[in-house]
């Protein structure tokens, strides 16, 4: 199988190169670790052994941000209750994924390049690594790498397993092909029973699908905002006006920058806010600056140089963009209200539960169904509010204190009282690893 795959990638990548080679240049993510992609990675070194022996390798692969930023508190359990028995590696695909990998977890846990899913890149990562298991965030499956897997007699989990109805739809076109891949997993342990009858569906046995809930309640760190490291700083950066409202649209994407400053210039109540773009792709930074003549970047005032005055000589808000990755909560908690952004314009949702986490009254729009459980929860529990028309449901927010607080202390609510599945995810793979307390 593995040579037939081979060739079928190759005819594809060749194939779409017109589409996927502009794209390259056009966004310049050609400058990549493009031997790491095709699996030339350093070896790890050999583990030392101590009295019970040399210890377990798990890795552990998240796509990208998202999916890194999903097993921070997995990790550190995962450290904690395995110590020296456990070796963790940390694999991921996207350039911004790697990064955001290092910055959390090296030098203390090697990050390595997730590779192309050919035959001869993924036999050697699994040299390279040797893992004793591997745990596959969300979904990521590849039909060459859990087929060398299975030959190797590597256990592979999902972990905060999900399967949308969309890709779920996808796959069952070429379920003969893909059935494979479902069947070999060792455990998927997924966020709902809808999720769960879908991976049944698609070939992993009915006993090895358990739900978990979703560890991105766990990952949505309830704090004070007032004491996030670095938000003070962000703000004198800047050159944000504390003393007036400020509105942080979060992970926005194509199209929705524009659609939103058109929708605050339109609302007379948000003349003079502050709004604060996050876009979601970094390759989309020059493209938002443009729709805005002398619009504040954060790239541009790293030490504070920025000062508080008008960026626009129209009515409407003055507009800011946070042009760096990583900083995103920090942005958060300055906000008096929140708009999670790829929700408005016809995209999927994006992350809801950070702003929520830290308190503060938050908007989506209505497409928001790759979170389509964690939104009946919050829907539910009245934490969110979910609307076409985001201008004017800040202009009500920021009318209405006592309302804003209100939402902001259900969301809260809502988020606390679904935590505890990192601590069941970490039970389930060091049970796979041998490694469990009990045995």
């Amino acid at each position: 199988m593995g040579l037939g795959l081979d060739i079928a990638y190759a005819t594809a990548a060749v194939v779409s190169a017109p589409f996927w080679g502009l794209r390259l240049l056009r966004t310049g993510k050609w400058r990549t670790d493009w031997p790491a992609r095709f699996g030339r990675i350093a070896p790890l070194p050999a583990a030392p052994g101590g009295a019970g022996g040399p210890p377990k390798t798990l890795l552990i692969h998240a796509v990208s941000v998202g999916e890194v930023n999903a097993i921070r508190l997995l990790v550190r359990q995962l450290q904690e209750q395995a110590g020296a028995k456990l070796r963790l590696v940390i694999s991921s695909t996207t350039d911004t994924g790697i990064a955001r990998a290092r910055s959390l977890f090296a030098p203390a846990h090697t990050v390595v390049r997730y590779p192309f899913d050919f035959s001869g890149s993924v036999r050697r990562v699994l040299d390279a690594v040797r893992p004793d298991a591997v745990a596959l965030v969300e979904l990521e499956l590849w039909p060459n790498f859990t087929a060398a897997c299975a030959r190797r007699g590597i256990p592979v989990v999902v972990v905060n397993g999900r399967l949308s109805a969309r890709s779920f739809r996808g796959y069952r076109r070429f379920r003969p092909f893909v059935r494979p891949m479902f069947a070999r997993l060792r455990a998927a342990a997924v966020q709902s029973p809808d999720y769960a009858r879908r991976f049944a569906a698609m070939g992993t046995p009915a006993e090895q699908v358990c739900v978990l809930d979703t560890m991105k309640w766990d990952t949505a760190e309830v704090a004070d905002p007032k004491l996030l490291p670095g938000a003070a700083e962000l703000a004198a950066a800047l050159g944000l006006d504390r003393g007036r409202p400020i509105v942080v649209a979060g992970s926005t994407g194509p199209g929705e920058e524009k659609w939103l400053l058109d929708a605050f210039r339109a609302q007379p109540e948000l003349t003079g806010v502050q709004l604060v773009l996050v876009p979601r792709k970094p390759e989309r930074f020059e493209e938002v600056a443009a729709l805005v003549p002398g619009i504040i970047r954060r790239t541009q005032h790293p030490d504070g140089s920025a000062t508080p005055v008008s960026t626009t000589a129209s009515p409407g808000p003055r507009v800011f963009l946070l042009d760096t990755m990583g900083e995103l909560r920090k942005a958060y908690a300055l906000a008096d209200v929140c708009l999670v952004g790829r929700s408005f314009l016809g995209l999927y949702g994006s992350d809801m539960m950070e702003p929520i986490a830290l308190g503060k009254p938050t908007i989506i729009g209505p497409f928001h169904s790759d979170f389509a459980d964690i939104m009946t929860a919050l829907e539910d529990g009245a934490g969110i509010i979910v609307t076409g028309q985001p201008a004017p449901a800040v202009a009500d927010l920021l009318a209405d204190p006592s309302r804003a607080a209100e939402l902001a202390e259900n969301g809260r609510r809502v988020i606390l009282s679904h935590q505890g599945a990192t601590a069941r995810h970490a039970s389930l793979l060091l049970q796979v690893l041998g490694l469990a307390r009990d045995g």
